[in-house]
């Protein structure tokens, strides 16, 4: 009877064992697969903030925690389940997904680029911020706005780090798949909203540590008031440039993807065409660092890659925004016809706005 019990509570100990082994593997995987993704989050994280302007200080938090929860369910419910398929069946399919998602993203930041240079889109902004803070209906649109760009982006980190897992153990069962992206999509979630929250109220934790008795308090509560309006100015040129850059690099690297060993079109002359480009800014790259050598070499090789990967999502993006305008639909975020009638947004914001 003795001899049993010790049987059992030993193989209850290996299974332990085992199961702290298999959380250690999901750890790890899921560390290396959100650092392959941190492009994209950092993107993720910088854009965010931009929907929150305008918004009353108390509205902050809640509206960053529904497009969170947004955010979440994208990621569990919809894009989890089908890029654990799509790995599992039709891998082939990743890299052409993903170049769609570059593209958006590339003309996520041209459009981005446009409005800075041409003044376009910023009256609706202006109209809402002069006139008061956010309707509920604006800010359940800006909510709905913020979690389908948030679908995307959701979308390409999880592709990606699908893509590390499958990368790093292509033996991996179906539901360890699962399991670390799963584990990413709830750390990354939690790091990119952590973060807004952190940015979009440190106006507040200024102004409380300006009321307090103490001349350091106050001094560095002021500091951060004053730092806010830079803050997010450069967040906004941050996120810009992040989905150029990372629009333009996974188009560059989906290509080489399908144009490459085993891709889609390995061996044919359209994918020699289509892994050349990546090739090419590979060779690059290469050629900076060998030439610098070193970590400076590294640097500067890492920076060519990173402009000219921008050069390419802009490029790309711009000729996207330029046919949805040729066929009539290359409209700004939100209100379509904000530029076309900023007057009547601005007497509409007055009229919807509950303390006018």
């Amino acid at each position: 009877m003795a001899g049993g019990l010790f049987a059992l509570l030993d193989d209850v100990a290996a299974l332990a064992r085992i199961a702290a082994a298999s959380v250690d593997d999901v750890g790890a995987a899921a560390a290396r697969a959100s650092a392959k993704a941190a492009g994209v989050v950092v993107d993720d994280t910088a854009v965010t903030p931009q929907y929150l302007h305008g918004s009353a200080a108390e509205r902050e938090l809640p509206i960053i925690k529904k497009i969170a929860i947004g955010s979440l369910r994208n990621k569990l419910l919809f894009i989890l389940p089908a890029a654990v398929l799509l790995g599992q069946f039709l891998p082939w399919l990743l890299p052409v997904i993903l170049i769609f998602g570059g593209g958006f993203l590339a003309y996520e930041g041209a459009h981005k680029v446009y409005e800075k240079f041409s003044g376009h889109g910023n009256e609706a902004e202006e109209a809402v911020t002069e006139q008061g803070e956010f309707t509920p209906e604006h800010e359940a649109r800006t909510i709905s706005q913020a979690v389908r760009t948030d679908f995307i982006l959701s979308a390409e980190i999880m592709v990606i780090a699908l893509k590390e897992v499958v990368g790093s153990d292509p033996d991996a069962s179906i539901w360890m798949r699962a399991i670390v992206l799963a584990v990413v999509a709830v750390l990354i979630t939690v790091l990119v909203y952590g973060v807004v929250a952190l940015i979009v109220k440190m106006d507040d934790v200024g102004l409380h540590l300006a009321e307090k008795p103490s001349k350091g308090s106050q001094r560095l509560g002021l500091a951060l008031v004053s730092a806010m309006p830079r803050l997010l100015s450069a967040i906004s040129l941050i996120g810009t440039l992040a989905m150029l850059w990372v629009g333009g690099h996974i188009l560059l690297v989906s290509l080489y993807e399908i144009g490459g060993h085993d891709g889609l079109l390995e061996g044919t002359g359209l994918g020699d065409a289509l892994h050349a480009p990546y090739d090419l800014l590979h060779h690059w790259e290469e050629g900076v660092h060998d030439a610098v050598g070193g970590a400076l070499g590294a640097v500067l090789g890492w920076l060519l890659n990173t402009v000219l990967s921008g050069v390419v999502g802009l490029v790309v993006g711009g000729l996207v925004l330029a046919v949805l305008h040729a066929l009539g639909v290359g409209g700004g975020h939100g209100d379509e016809h904000a530029d076309e009638h900023p007057d009547e947004h601005a007497r509409g914001a007055v009229e919807d706005s509950p303390n006018p």
